[in-house]
């Protein structure tokens, strides 16, 4: 197999087997043509890599223990890509060790709306900040010589219906907001698979696409991995390598129907050579990468990577949570809290953490740091704890709990209250009904703030929570999110001041489910979830709709406090090659050391299409001491400025004004400039549809239709005649068509007749 074209020397048969899996998370081998089978896993959050015989079941049975790590969506909150790679470099040791040669990981989705139960598993709401940490866990992965699986390519932006829910998206806002992630991590990544969602896209399965796969993935973006399908999301092996699909996954029918498809002339044999060579190159790769490891430390790993991978966790828990709020009480703010102080802990969730989402990224975590026992590490053995609340919702019990946890609460000392959604609201396979907590954790968080003041809020969730219910007489709201193995001891870190809270949000928090922009859509009606939004989504529709929200896109707070000043924006080049420097003066006012995260919008002032109010095109995380400065420097490239043109369907960078800001979240911004662009003129073409306006604004078509038309002023200064296409208009003056498509050969570029004699047919 190292000579020659190793498709060659294999049968149709062997071929067709590559294309297949062999049990539910192993590649087929071809031990006869010397290829070896190469092991696939899950592991958004940690690996998941499943004990025992792999058979077809599934695929949810106990796996061996792993570092937990928190959700992708702390993960993202952190807005921290050498963290992020930190992250995923310690997954992939901890695969390469159990033998696993693909994590399924990472999920750069689209947080399109706050329902969907699989939000956990995505990093963002926005594109820009999914793209730049999807690229970061995936150099994490591979610089350790596992390869990663972006996905769910593409648009999988709900689990209700998920294998057979059509999204039906217009082109711009699939580029703009649902594959520009993809399109990062592809372009500047190299992954070594992307796996192709279940769902379809404008009525045609991902996996059978060949828009999405063949024309973007690999003739536009230049992919040469392996398509890989989501589990069970293959329904005909021959129409899916048809439409890009390499490898379906798990086994799936019999190879013998791409082998008769072969026959019947319905699937190309060189179609089947371009899977099985890539296929084959997957696994080759891989096989390289384990040829590095020691063989006496296959399938093992060690202590001391453990408690490493641990105190990972426990960094990135704290990295990722977000102080959503914290109100002075008593003159100052609440958090930190002294280690003096007298605290009380309320909350089933401190003794019962729930610390990662439900679903096919479960892990098995090496140990979890239980809130309670780290609270009280920190506060002392004796600290009083009341659970408030059933996770199971018993009436009668949640009553008594809350009773009693209301009383001790009355005494003099500060309320630390955990509170969450069971696994049950959120998970894999199904999607959320509202964005509420339980109704007994309502009720108990509303009577605990009646009977005392001072009371801190740290909540467990993977999607998010509206607090309007029970949030404004809470003077300290901390958004723990699933937070991974190491909960416990980041939650008594951030409490105490050990460290500080430096996570910002990646989504808004409204303050109703009504005001998200896919409230009317989500997840769809009769097998179609129409994306009426378009590429308003997340902060670009409370900015565009004006709508306040909750806490905005990147809002989060620290224990101290930064100022932004002597913005810079410096523009260079036109077109393509336009690019800006965005430099700022980040200034720690506080009296504690602390981090910013310095987040830059741009905003269009003037263009052809709807665009968002303003969108995040850079951020840098900055740590400084109290009373430190920094210059911190941002570079810009022609996509910050950039739309996708529907009718020339390509990437456009318009001449015109923009504005840069820099701020501490969307609707916090801090300074602006105002730059001038030199972008790229852009001419529609034009064509007998085109209106008549359309027609004479063109520096091209204005002159053509005069002639044609002796003057044409009476069109132009005709409102109605305006508005009426050019085609319609030449019908109703008895204008024949053949003059019309003269007209249109002539106005547009690339026609070498000349211009006035076409006029004058």
């Amino acid at each position: 197999m190292r000579t020659g074209d190793p498709v060659a020397r294999l049968t149709l048969e062997q071929k067709a087997s590559l294309t297949s899996g062999s049990d539910f998370w192993h590649t087929q081998p071809v031990e006869e043509a010397g290829v070896a089978a190469i092991m696939l896993a899950d592991g958004p959050t940690g690996l998941r890599k499943q004990a025992g015989e792999s058979g077809l079941s599934l695929g949810m049975g106990q796996s061996v223990p792993a570092t937990c790590f928190p959700t992708a969506t702390t993960l993202g909150s952190s807005w921290d890509p050498d963290l992020v790679e930190r992250v995923a470099a310690a997954i992939a040791r901890e695969a390469r060790a159990e033998g696993v040669s693909v994590v399924l990981a990472p999920g750069v989705n689209i947080k399109r709306s706050p329902l969907c139960g699989r939000n956990f598993e995505y990093l963002s709401e926005d594109p820009y900040l999914s793209g730049e940490l999807g690229l970061a866990f995936v150099r994490g992965l591979q610089t350790q010589g596992v390869g990663a699986s972006v996905k769910h390519f593409a648009a999988n932006n709900a689990e209700t219906d998920r294998m057979r829910l059509s999204a039906d998206v217009d082109e711009r806002t699939l580029h703009e907001i649902y594959l520009a992630a993809f399109e990062r991590v592809v372009t500047a990544g190299d992954p070594w698979t992307v796996m192709a969602s279940y769902n379809k896209i404008n009525g045609t399965y991902a996996t059978e696409n060949a828009w999405l796969l063949r024309d973007v993935l690999r003739d536009t973006w230049g992919f040469d991995g392996v398509v890989v399908s989501d589990w069970g999301a293959v329904h005909d092996r021959a129409a899916a390598l048809r439409g890009g699909t390499d490898l379906a996954m798990p086994p799936f029918g019999d190879d013998d129907t791409v082998v008769d498809a072969v026959h019947a002339g319905t699937l190309s044999e060189s179609v089947v050579d371009e899977a099985v060579r890539r296929v084959l190159a997957l696994v080759a790769r891989a096989g390289a990468a384990a040829g590095d490891d020691d063989p006496d430390e296959k399938n093992t790993f060690s202590e001391e990577a453990r408690l490493s991978h641990h105190e990972l966790a426990r960094e990135a828990a704290v990295a990722g949570s977000v102080l959503l709020k914290n109100d002075p009480v008593g003159g100052a703010p609440l958090l930190p809290l002294s280690e003096s102080a007298d605290v009380l802990v309320v909350g089933e969730l401190a003794r019962t953490p729930r610390f990662q989402g439900s679903g096919s990224s479960r892990v098995n975590p090496t140990q979890v740091d239980v809130p309670l026992d780290a609270l009280r590490a920190t506060w002392g053995a004796d600290l009083p704890f009341e659970p408030g609340y059933t996770l199971d919702g018993t009436p009668e019990e949640d009553r008594t709990l809350r009773a009693a946890a209301v009383e001790a609460a009355r005494a003099d000392r500060t309320v630390v209250c955990l509170l969450g959604l069971p696994e049950s609201y959120e998970s894999e396979g199904y999607d959320r009904t509202h964005l509420d907590l339980p109704p007994a954790q309502v009720e108990l968080v509303q009577e605990l703030v009646a009977a005392n003041p001072r009371v801190v809020v740290v909540l467990a969730n993977g999607g998010i929570i509206t607090p309007v219910a029970w949030s404004r007489e809470v003077p300290a709201l901390l958004e723990a999110w699933l937070a991974g193995q190491a909960v416990g001891s980041a939650i008594a870190d951030l409490l105490s001041g050990r460290a500080e809270p430096t996570g910002r949000l990646a989504e808004t928090i409204p303050f109703r489910l009504e005001d998200t922009p896919a409230y009317l859509d989500f997840p769809g009606h009769l097998g179609h979830s129409r994306y009426g939004e378009g590429v308003f989504v997340g902060y670009r529709y409370y900015d565009v709709k004006h709508i306040p929200p909750a806490y905005p896109f990147g809002h989060g707070l620290g224990y101290t406090t930064f100022a932004q000043g002597d913005l810079a924006v410096d523009v260079a080049g036109e077109g393509d090659e336009v690019r800006a420097t965005v430099s700022v003066t980040v200034t720690n006012t506080g009296s504690r050391t602390g981090t910013e995260v310095v987040q830059v919008y741009v905003s269009d002032l003037e263009s052809p299409v709807a665009r968002p109010e303003r969108e995040l095109k850079g951020f840098a995380r900055v740590t400084l001491d109290p009373g430190a400065s920094q210059r911190v420097v941002l570079e810009l490239g022609p996509r910050a400025f950039a739309y996708w043109h529907p009718v020339l369907r390509r990437w456009v960078v318009e001449p015109g004004t923009f504005t840069v800001s820099i701020g501490a979240s969307s609707a916090d911004l801090r300074r602006s400039v105002t730059v001038t662009v030199e972008g790229t003129q852009v001419r529609t073409p034009l064509s007998a549809e085109s209106t008549v306006a359309e027609w004479s604004a063109d520096p091209v078509g204005g002159p053509l239709l005069a002639r044609a038309f002796g003057g044409g002023a009476a069109l132009t200064d005709n409102p109605m005649a305006a508005e009426v296409p050019l085609g319609v208009l030449a019908g109703l003056a008895g204008f024949p068509r053949a003059n019309v498509d003269v007209l249109v050969d002539a106005a547009n570029p690339g026609d070498e007749r000349d211009e006035g004699d076409a006029a004058t047919r």
